[in-house]
């Protein structure tokens, strides 16, 4: 069995109109109290494998439920199984009764004999339940008010279930969008289990996640590629998206977020018509994207600046303490991610996702790939040729231009083949380093231009972050000769 759904956080402000919503009129609804026990290894290798092994009290009887991650952000693979038991307690899990289910292969594929499962952590939940009809589509309203237990460590849970009974999936989002937007929710593709596996260990918070692998057979067609290439850019998207928008992040979970919505943006472009106009999603990536930026640039380039400048000036035998300058005030992430136009566009993002399976003539994608990523490559040579010639704004768009290469590489590395997409590859990462250290420092030093009140702390470090561009930029020779040099698999 595959579950489509979608989970949103209810805003403490939301919470008594969301539950009357859901309630409705007329006693449609049901509320049932749900009482879970988690499993998995001692050393949570379930959880590592996106696997939750779940025994729940639903009323008098015990259902044992496995779930594992499904192709996107919207499924997962689950088998319920009701058990015969009526004890008080949770029974043992019984593994065979997954046998032969998608599910249970990937739980078979992590567990050997005589692996122990321990109980980890517990919900205590009430659940208001009511069913949804829209055109097309039959979904199931839950939402949840409860806590998960793991030792003396709790934390609440209010959130909104959107679940797919029947229909088309294009529907659960058109109602998705309706309650964003009436009740302030946000979405958090986090399950209980995932939320859970963190508290048992301690954990304040997952770590950021990062791009992965798109692995495209040879002969795949374009609508089948640029379906995966995007389903991928999505994940990385709405897995960070969700975190920053709960509150508890870090620097690397902004910085994911903003690389998920640069791929995304370069797999837009590889993939785009040769005419017309640009894809609606660009608009809103770009805009997220700004929007994250200051926070970004205080991290990444403010900061660890600030720390070399102060070794700088102690080694001129200076005592100066470094400017206290910053990036130029930003949005608050937490807010930007919250706010109803970046929800609307996570949304629109999850249904690129869902364009219908290709047709029979489905074209193949190598052929056109390649010609796009020809034309790129062309230009990104032609500027790294004459790079001591070009402005500071044109090195930018070289940068950004050879970054967005290096993404379409790496998207169409399995049409093009690994090995003699390698090099170029390397080159482009070697590249892609040295403009972005020459970029940061051109950041930093427009930032501390517009510094108020400057000193003599303030007069070395214009110097000091003047001659460190200038020495970056004679330290992107190596990379761009590298890059001009590397072969290409056209």
């Amino acid at each position: 069995m595959t579950e489509i759904e979608l989970k949103f956080q209810v805003p403490e402000a939301a919470r008594a109109a969301v539950q009357a919503a859901v309630a409705g009129r007329g006693g449609a609804a049901r509320s049932v109290r749900l009482q879970a026990a988690y499993f998995d290894t001692p050393d949570g290798r379930l959880a590592a494998a996106g696997v939750a092994l779940r025994l729940r009290r639903e009323g008098a009887r015990w259902v044992q439920t496995l779930k594992a991650a499904g192709d996107d952000a919207m499924t997962r693979l689950e088998h319920n199984v009701p058990r015969r038991e009526r004890t008080a307690l949770p029974p043992a899990p019984e593994l065979a009764l997954h046998d032969g289910t998608p599910a249970g292969q990937r739980l078979a594929a992590l567990l050997g004999p005589g692996d122990e499962l321990v109980c980890r952590y517990h919900t205590d939940i009430r659940r208001t339940l009511r069913a949804l009809r829209r055109p097309g589509a039959l979904l199931e309203l839950a939402f949840d008010q409860g806590r998960i237990v793991a030792g003396a460590a709790s934390l609440p849970v209010c959130e909104l279930e959107i679940e797919l009974l029947r229909g088309d999936p294009a529907a659960l989002l058109d109602a998705a969008r309706t309650w964003v937007a009436r009740h302030g929710l946000w979405l958090d593709v986090r399950s209980k289990a995932e939320r859970g596996t963190l508290l048992a260990a301690g954990t304040p918070r997952a770590a950021a996640r990062k791009a992965s692998a798109v692995s495209l057979p040879a002969a795949a067609g374009l609508a089948t590629a640029r379906r995966a290439v995007l389903g991928e850019c999505v994940q990385q998207i709405v897995v960070n998206a969700s975190t920053l928008a709960g509150g508890d992040f870090g620097d690397e979970h902004v910085h994911q977020l903003r690389v998920g919505l640069r791929r995304l943006r370069s797999a837009l472009d590889l993939f785009a018509p040769p005419e017309g106009p640009r894809d609606a999603l660009d608009a809103g990536a770009a805009a997220l994207f700004r929007a994250l930026g200051a926070a970004r640039d205080q991290a990444a380039i403010v900061q660890p600046l600030r720390a070399r400048l102060a070794t700088a000036m102690h080694e001129a035998g200076l005592a100066l303490a470094p400017p206290d300058w910053s990036a130029p005030p930003g949005e608050d992430p937490v807010r930007v991610l919250r706010s109803t136009a970046a929800q609307a566009w996570l949304l629109d993002a999850l249904r690129a996702g869902l364009a219908a399976p290709p047709s029979g003539d489905d074209a193949p994608a190598a052929e056109a790939l390649t010609e796009r990523l020809a034309a790129w490559h062309r230009r990104v040579r032609r500027d790294a040729k004459r790079f001591a010639a070009l402005d500071d704004e044109a090195r930018h768009r070289l940068r950004k231009r050879a970054k967005r290469l290096r993404y379409g590489l790496e998207f169409a590395r399995g049409l093009l083949g690994a090995k003699k997409t390698a090099r170029l590859l390397g080159a482009l990462a070697e590249l892609q380093t040295r403009l972005g250290e020459l970029n940061d420092a051109g950041v930093a030093l427009q930032a501390l231009r517009e510094a108020p009140a400057p000193d003599a702390a303030t007069g070395f470090a214009l110097g000091w972050l003047a001659a460190r561009r200038a020495a970056l930029a004679e330290a992107c020779a190596p990379a761009l000769e590298g890059f001009i040099a590397a072969k290409t698999s056209w």
